[in-house]
């Protein structure tokens, strides 16, 4: 006997959407199916559906996820009591506990055996509601609902490495231009880790005075200085068994430097006006556009506190180094605001997109949602207008036509890339190679085929 629940099936995959229309019509009383997940809110608001089973990876992002966790958020705010399942080829407990998180009922992981996919299903109608709401962040997270998105090969390595490293609590520095998504990326490694139940917290480094540092990040007791009315337990503690993100790391004086290694080295922090250390458990992040090596180097950075932070080192290219992944962001931001504003039927006119892909975004992911946030708010028809983007980069805006054949040749891309690599790590043959996903060997091999 049929069960009388109407069920939504959206997968890019023909043959997943025809062997579950098959089989969950034999037990469901509405069974439809979905290959456009642009098509999913329009379904949604025309009728109520009672389950919704949603593949997590669709073309434009076959592996992070991402595009998965964006629709079920989307689909909650359309069906509020709609019980979500989601599936996926790349079955992994982090996406399991987002997904989970962000309010789905159940997990599965594709190719599912049929007696399974009805059991998943069934255990997720029996859901109550508070149990397909999404869990509330603890008091100091910063989480965003934006996502990590590219397809560019540049991207690609910066998620598998994001994945990788997500499992364990090592230090992570992120290092790359204003504007590039490290803190985007610094949030995906906690909501990735076992200790995205925990606080996610964030402390803009630049944005902080030197006497009050100290006293922000470790706290202060009651009457330790003038203006300390309270016990304050500082940033450290608040982050506890979660993570503790510190951006804008450069701007750190010397002498805060000295304690900051102190306290992760003994994993504790003394607060203000007291002599009794507090002992920690977080798992620390860090972040700047600054050249730390140079800042080593020149001495205005510890070298020990830079290998302390370190364990792994993930550099997030520049926008105008992963063109391709422009058409994507734009599309994601373009309905990311017309939902906030109110905003239907606009849309980015295909010479704007051409222009679009191939201007510098000297403020790289950032400026460019800001771009598109203003031409939503100004639209006066249906499609943007992108004329107030800032003209100092317009010329970089036009697509050139190669000075030579050997613009196409693999060879020449390679000795290019490896060029621009050294000279971003001033001459740094180890980072230069890390950066280049090679071993310091193959590198060496390359530097004396091109003469570098």
């Amino acid at each position: 006997m049929k069960q009388p629940y109407s069920v939504l099936v959206l997968d890019d995959n023909a043959d997943i959407l025809t062997a579950s229309r098959i089989f969950l019509k034999q037990h469901f009383a509405t069974v439809i199916t979905l290959a456009e997940p642009a098509q999913l809110l329009s379904t949604l608001n025309s009728q109520p559906f009672d389950l919704l089973l949603l593949d997590m990876n669709f073309s434009r992002d076959t592996q992070s996820g991402e595009e998965g966790l964006f629709y079920l958020k989307q689909a909650l705010q359309a069906q509020p009591t709609l019980k979500v399942v989601m599936m996926t080829a790349y079955a992994a407990l982090p996406l399991a506990v987002r997904a989970m998180q962000l309010g789905a009922a159940n997990f599965i992981a594709k190719p599912w055996q049929n007696e399974q996919l009805l059991q998943s299903l069934t255990q997720a109608l029996q859901h109550t509601a508070k149990q397909s709401q999404p869990r509330q962040q603890p008091e100091h997270s910063a989480i965003t609902d934006i996502p990590l998105l590219g397809n560019s090969p540049a991207m690609q390595q910066v998620l598998r490495t994001v994945e990788k490293v997500a499992q364990t609590d090592a230090n992570v520095l992120l290092l790359g231009e204003s504007g590039t998504g490290k803190a985007l990326v610094a949030q995906a490694i906690h909501q990735a880790s076992k200790r995205a139940a925990k606080a996610f917290v964030s402390v803009d480094m630049g944005s902080l005075n030197a006497s009050l540092l100290e006293s922000e990040l470790f706290g202060h007791k009651k009457g330790a200085f003038t203006d300390a009315k309270t016990d304050y337990t500082g940033r450290f503690v608040q982050a506890e068994g979660g993570s503790l993100f510190l951006d804008e790391l450069a701007n750190l004086a010397l002498p805060q430097q000295a304690k900051l290694l102190t306290a992760l080295q003994n994993r504790t922090v003394v607060p203000l006006g007291s002599g009794q250390p507090v002992a920690v458990d977080i798992r620390l992040i860090c972040a700047t556009n600054d050249n730390l090596y140079q800042a080593v180097a020149q001495g205005s950075f510890r070298q020990d506190l830079l290998y302390r932070i370190n364990t792994v080192e993930i550099v997030l290219p520049p926008l105008r180094e992963r063109s391709e992944d422009i058409p994507l962001l734009l599309n994601w931001y373009l309905q990311h605001y017309c939902r906030k504003y109110q905003r239907a039927a606009l849309q980015i006119s295909s010479s704007d997109q051409r222009y679009l892909q191939h201007y510098n975004w000297p403020g790289n992911v950032r400026q460019l949602a800001h771009s598109v946030e203003r031409a939503v708010v100004l639209a006066e028809g249906n499609t943007l207008d992108f004329s107030q983007l800032p003209a100092a980069a317009a010329a970089t805006a036009t697509v050139t036509e190669p000075t030579t054949g050997n613009d196409f040749l693999l060879e020449f891309v390679e000795e290019q890339t490896i060029r621009q690599a050294l000279q971003y790590y001033q001459g740094n043959v180890s980072q230069a190679a890390k950066a280049l996903g090679l071993t310091r060997g193959a590198l060496y091999r390359r530097l004396e085929k091109y003469g570098l």
